[in-house]
Formats: C-alpha cells, structure tokens, sequence
C-alpha cells in the first residue's frame, strides 16, 4: 500500500509539475518582454524578502505532520482533531505576524536596494506580496492533513490546476496592460482560491475535523511537539538564510540588475527541485508509515534505495546544466541574460549539493529527528552570511555562491547524514560517505566525457541545443549504468519496473477478456 500509494503521489506530482514549468517559462518570457529587468529584480527581491519572513512558521509544520503520522496510520480522530486545532492556532497566529511584520519592513526595505529603480507603486507592490504569502497560512494546515494520510496527489491537482490557471491569466494580463499590480492581483486571487477549495475538500474527506468536542492535547504529546517545533526553528532559519538570501546579497553589493539576471538562473534549478521535490515527497508519508514499525534494517534498505535514485536524479540534472545552461538562458530570454561560466557552474553546485541531501532530509523528516542536529543550521547560517558577504564585495556574484558553498560543505553535507544514521538507522555512517564519494566521482567523469564531447559543438541554436543534452543524457546513463548495475539498489528498480509493467499488461489482458465476455453476451 505503502509503494501503491507513492506511485500514484509521484506520477501526478510529476504530470502536474511539468505542465506548471512549461507554462511558467512562457510566463516568465512575456514577463520580461512586457516589464524588462528591473521588474524581474524588484519580483526576485521581493519573493525572498518574503520567504524570509515566513521563518515566523518556527517549522510548526514539520513538526505536526510527523506527529500525524501515527495517529493516522492508528485511525485515531480524537488525537488527530487536537493536533489539527493546534496546527490550526499555529498557522494563523503566523499569518497574523507576516501581516504585521510585513507592515513594520515597509519604511526599511528599500535600504536591500542598492539602485532603487523608478518603479511606481513599489510600496504597494511589496504590501501585495506580504499578504500573498499571509493569507496561505489560514488554510494550509488542513492540506497537510491530506499529505499526512499518503494522499498527496489530491493536493496535487488542486496546486497545479490553480497554478496553470493563474499564469495564463497572467499573461492574458500583461499582454492587455502591461500593469505588473493586476499581475500581482491574480497571484493573490489564486492563491486565496486554491488553499479554500483544498480546505473544503479536506473537510469533506476528514468530516470529524469540523467537530467541536476536541480533547486537549496530552502533555507529554504537547511536549514532544514543542521540542520538534524548538529543533525545527534552528532547521528553519537555516535552510532560508543559505537559500533566501542570495537575491538580498546581490541587491545590495551587486545591483537589482544582477537579481533580475539571476532569477532566470533561480527559476530553472527551482522548477527542477520542485519536480525532484516531487519524488521525495511522494514517499516521505509511506517512509512516516514504515517508521512506525521501527524495523531499522529496512529502513536504511529503503534509504540506500532512495539515495541511488537521488543520485541518478541530481547527478543527471548538474552535469547536463552545467554543459547546457548558458545555451538555454540564450535561447529563451537571450544572451545578454546570462552569466560568466565561473558564476553558472557555482550554481550547478549548489544545486548538486543541495539536491543530494535529498535522501538524508526526507528520511529525517519522516522520523522526526529534528532536535539531534539542532545547532547546526545556526553554523551554517553564520558561515554563509560571513563568507558570501566578504567574497561578494571581492568577486560579485560569484562570492555569493562560493560562500554558499563553502558553509554547505563545512557544514549539512556530513552532519546530516551522521545524525540520520546515528539516531535514525543505529548504524554507522562510514557506508554513507563511501557511496556519496563514489558517486560524485562517476558525476565528475561524466561531467568531463560530457565537456569533452561537446566542446565540438560551436554556436547556439536549438538544434545544438538539444544535440548536446542527448550527448549529456547518453554519457551520464551510460556510465550510471555500467557502474551501478550490478547493486542490489539498482536491481531494486530493476524487479519494479518488472512488477509495473506485469502489472499493466495483466490489466490490459483482463479488460479484452471482459471486453470480449461483453460482445459475446450480445
């Protein structure tokens, strides 16, 4: 049930996720086409200002959907209905600050702006963006619920109909007016519509979340929660210091300019993290499930399992960007969007080493070991800022992302999977960095076949474009392949595919039968 139910999670996320970066792209052209690069900067700014105020959720939501995952798996309502009202106080108390706190930024933020450009409205326009962020928070809480019980897919469709709607509305909007506060309007709109049709459809599935006889939360159980919620603040502030700041950093030592360039470059390796997102997450809820069997053996099975796919996905994409990039930002928006090779190939990097801890982050999120490795983020965000803040007034942009770099390595690259392993699996975590070692190294004979192969290729255009990806894709797999076939984590996805595909043919037998049994009958 467990696997049913990841398969059916990842393959509508996917579906979902492609159509949105498709329609996103073409989006983001008639964007900078109608409003130019200032606009894309000032969007790029704004959006991280906001991520950055969101750290007011303190990881209440990490924290309460692991604790879903045992009541939901033991059918029990009350406990579920007494986590529900306090993920539901959580969540609005956090809109409510993002409200005020957004108001209280509203005489400072221009101070983020090297340059300020002659935008009109801009006061109005950081006060829209405050209150799109806001008001997901007074509905959120119950699509987490639907996450929690392994049914993801159903919020899914909700995100993604709503997200393809909204950027065809927008830009129908652009195209008529050119007016970037009617395209922040339907953003709002959007987002205030999906979060209550998921709401409405949440209260239909789980009826007993609308019932007022709720029990007070266990002491102990509240506890618990509050130590996860305290652990998840430190996890929280991390993660959005190392990838929220950037836009910040380069607005203020750089130039917005240099924000707007780097927001093509974003919106590519976010659209492919939130696709990647999409695998993880389908199985962080089946992963939840199995740790309540507390069977530790086969959890790191699973794990190992996981770690290859995150592997062959993030090894895949960095390699293949970092040949290709430049190639694609030319093609869309046009060359003088781009960046040095230095600064694109920075940016794979972080995108490397923030993908492969895929693995290691969604294991610890489903166990809910949050609090072991509590005081790392706080590390990490210190050697972040320092680093990036003085190789940024050396290098420019390219500081910012060394930095990055530099505090991911001394820092979540080796202390995450020694917690995950130490309090999650029991084991030691030697086999970890042995296998991340190897496979980083067949990433890097693989980047350099790909170089090599390429480098004959001159020019730009589409079809060299796509010749060079095939050449990419080709050299990777190939050399994945002959690597790692022979591993039982390999041959896993080997008898699953099997199983997948007997599966459909079975399927497709029995319905000629009855489809002959049905002629037969008139």
């Amino acid at each position: 049930m467990r696997t049913k139910n990841s398969m059916i999670n990842l393959i509508t996320a996917v579906i979902g996720q492609a159509l949105g970066i498709i329609i996103s792209f073409i989006s983001r052209k008639i964007f900078i086409q109608y409003l130019g690069s200032e606009y894309l900067g000032i969007d790029g700014l704004f959006t991280n200002i906001l991520t950055m105020l969101s750290l007011v959720e303190l990881g209440v939501g990490s924290a309460l959907t692991f604790s879903l995952y045992k009541p939901l798996a033991d059918n029990n309502v009350p406990k579920i209905k007494s986590l529900m009202k306090l993920y539901k106080i959580a969540y609005r108390v956090a809109g409510i600050t993002i409200i005020v706190l957004g108001l209280c930024m509203l005489p400072f933020y221009r101070k983020l702006i090297e340059t300020v450009p002659d935008i009109p409205n801009l006061d109005v326009i950081f006060l829209m963006f405050v209150f799109n962020t806001a008001i997901s928070y007074f509905y959120s809480y119950k699509r987490s619920l639907i996450i929690c019980d392994q049914k993801r897919y159903i919020a899914t469709i909700y995100r993604y109909s709503f997200y393809f709607l909204l950027n065809v509305a927008q830009i129908v909007m652009l195209i008529l007016t050119k007016n970037y506060i009617l395209f922040l309007i339907c953003q709002i709109c959007s987002t205030l519509f999906e979060n209550i049709m998921v709401s409405i459809k949440a209260n239909k599935m789980y009826p007993y979340i609308k019932e007022k006889n709720i029990e007070k939360l266990e002491k102990e159980e509240y506890d618990k929660i509050r130590k996860n919620v305290f652990a998840m603040l430190f996890h929280k502030v991390g993660a959005t210091v190392v990838n929220s700041t950037d836009n910040i950093l380069m607005s203020k030592f750089v130039g917005i300019i240099s924000v707007g360039l780097y927001s093509n470059y974003y919106m590519i390796t976010n659209a492919l993290v939130l696709v990647t997102n999409q695998i993880f997450e389908a199985i962080v809820a089946s992963v939840g499930n199995l740790g309540t069997t507390k069977d530790n053996k086969k959890m790191k099975s699973v794990f190992n399992n996981t770690f290859l796919l995150n592997f062959w996905v993030f090894g895949l994409l960095s390699t293949t960007m970092a040949i290709v990039f430049n190639d694609f930002i030319s093609i869309w928006v046009g060359k003088e969007y781009t960046f040095q090779i230095g600064i694109v190939y920075s940016i794979v990097i972080c995108f490397y080493l923030r993908g492969i801890r895929k693995s290691c982050l969604t294991f610890r999120d489903a166990l809910g070991i949050f609090w072991y490795d509590r005081h790392k983020p706080i590390f990490e965000c210190l050697i972040n800022l320092v680093s990036s803040i003085i190789l940024a007034k050396k290098l420019g942009v390219l500081g910012i992302f060394l930095g990055t770099i530099i505090s991911t390595i001394t820092t979540s690259l080796w202390v995450e999977p020694y917690i995950l392993y130490k309090y999650g699996f029991k084991d030691k975590v030697i086999d970890y960095f042995k296998r991340f070692i190897i496979y980083t190294g067949s990433a890097l004979i693989a980047f350099a076949l790909m170089f090599v192969s390429c480098e004959f290729i001159e020019g730009i255009s589409i079809v060299k474009f796509i010749l060079k990806g095939l050449i990419c894709v080709v050299i990777f797999n190939v050399i994945f392949i002959t690597c790692y076939f022979k591993t039982e984590e390999f041959q896993y996805y080997v008898k699953l595919t099997k199983k997948v595909i007997d599966k459909v043919i079975k399927k497709t037998i029995r319905r000629e039968k009855n489809g002959k049994k049905e002629g037969e009958k008139f």
